[in-house]
């Protein structure tokens, strides 16, 4: 039975010393407020976390969908009790919403991460490039699902400009049409994991139907009014595709914050990196130094103005955060700004006395 979810001689040999200790193996299926359920060898069943657990997680390491934890089996009550979660692979982490600086695991232990968005009014390459540097930071391939192919005339133009702008794979689908379904059920290989992120509203949950070949997840229409979507997923489920991959659906994101994300970043934006690299002088502010090749860039056309904006956004992001968290961080940035004002009097200043 595990071996269908993706067990493998690695997890066999990190789970020794938890099978010394009477503890079966296990995977979460389904995340939901209240009990897990996870799969065994034993078949499926309710799990909890048991209170020593539950004390002494660490921050993000309460179990998740996908996570192979180590767990005391009930088979009179069919019932389990987890103890223990095994080192994660992979994981798509956000910074939790409105909890201050509190990461949350929203996947875990997955291989491909396909970000869905819909080809009605929900597309939006910059938020493509926020969700674009968490899934490469996660460690899982990024590729890109546009859906509701059948409702744009656009379609395959705008699936050549996404390939432009993000550098991964784009599949191109209509679950109700039956467009792109068999390409991309067959990136989905047996034993490996695929988890849907997006935003309300975008499909995810028929595409889930559609590739499973049953009506597993409950599905709602858009509001005709805005296009947007409603919630409909609630929890987050694994499912077990007929040609034996596995998909994770997820609830829709009404915002994603980014959560240490640099390398992503950095991934995400390699052609800015590349650029800001190649200016004259190495603490280049690209405003007015000469011999800057970003500016050249985006006055030549060849850099997007908004996507030059929306990395300065996003860095800026992270480095806000970084420095609630690093006192010397704050202390270094608040030196920095010191430096910049008492030079920009100095500026004002000067030119007063010139007039």
């Amino acid at each position: 039975m595990l071996d269908q979810y993706g067990w493998s001689d690695t997890l066999r040999q990190q789970f020794q010393s938890f099978a010394a200790e009477g503890l079966t193996p296990g995977r979460v299926i389904v995340h939901q407020r209240g009990p897990y359920r996870i799969i065994t060898d034993d078949g499926e069943m309710p799990a909890e976390m048991s209170g020593r657990f539950v004390r002494d997680a660490a921050m993000g390491g309460f179990p998740v969908a996908g996570d192979w934890v180590a767990a005391s089996v009930r088979m009179p009550e069919r019932a389990a009790t987890i103890h223990h979660v095994l080192p994660r692979r992979t994981a798509f982490i956000r910074k939790a919403a409105g909890r201050g600086r509190v990461a949350q695991v929203v996947a875990a232990n997955v291989d491909t991460v396909f970000l869905t968005l819909s080809l009605n009014d929900d597309l939006n390459i910059r938020r493509l490039e926020r969700y674009l540097a968490a899934a490469h930071e996660s460690g899982a391939r990024p590729e890109i699902v546009l859906t509701k192919a059948d409702l744009s005339e656009a379609a395959e133009a705008i699936r050549t400009q996404v390939i432009r702008d993000a550098g991964v794979p784009v599949h191109l689908v209509s679950a109700r049409a039956g467009i792109g379904l068999e390409a991309l059920s067959a990136s989905i290989r047996p034993g490996e994991t695929a988890v849907l992120l997006g935003s309300s509203g975008v499909g995810k949950s028929t595409l889930v139907n559609a590739l499973a070949g049953a009506d597993l997840m409950a599905t709602r229409s858009i509001r005709e009014d805005d296009a947007k979507g409603r919630h409909t997923t609630t929890h987050r489920e694994l499912v077990l595709l007929p040609g034996g991959g596995l998909l994770l659906d997820t609830p829709g994101m009404r915002e994603l914050s980014l959560w240490d994300a640099e390398e992503g970043l950095a991934t995400t934006f390699d052609d800015v990196e590349t650029l800001q690299a190649a200016c004259r002088f190495s603490d280049c502010k690209h405003t007015t130094e000469p011999g800057c090749a970003v500016r050249a860039a985006i006055e030549s056309g060849d850099l997007d103005p908004a996507r030059w904006q929306n990395f300065l956004k996003l860095k800026g992001e992270l480095a806000h955060e970084t420095r609630k968290e690093d006192p010397l961080a704050r202390a270094a940035h608040k030196k920095l700004w010191a430096g910049r004002t008492k030079a920009n009097r100095a500026r004002i200043r000067s030119r007063e006395d010139e007039d």
